[in-house]
């Protein structure tokens, strides 16, 4: 029988797997081994997904949009924010 997912990224296996194990005592976080020295490959990979920009060209900003708005954008899926600054700058009147 196949397991089902629930739109989750993980199936019912998955996770009655990980909820079994017991809460960690201090021996168990005294004998623990970081992430990286554990999986180094993996370590590297993730690290170099992305870095800090050589330089900047855009502007973190904090900016409250109405939900449906919002909504809306995020709906169009990967990509919505450079789309979003795109629908900004053509309604300022730039390119």
């Amino acid at each position: 029988m196949k397991a089902k997912k629930k739109d989750r990224g993980y199936t019912d296996a998955d996770l009655a797997e990980v909820s079994e194990h017991h809460e960690w005592t201090r021996e168990d976080f005294k004998n623990a081994r970081p992430f990286r020295e554990m999986f180094p490959e993996l370590a590297e990979k993730i690290r170099k997904a992305r870095g800090a920009q050589k330089a900047p060209v855009k502007k973190l900003v904090s900016l409250r949009l109405d939900p449906d708005v919002l909504e809306r954008l995020r709906e169009s899926g990967p990509g919505w924010q450079s789309r979003a600054n795109a629908a900004l700058r053509k309604a300022v009147g730039l390119k």
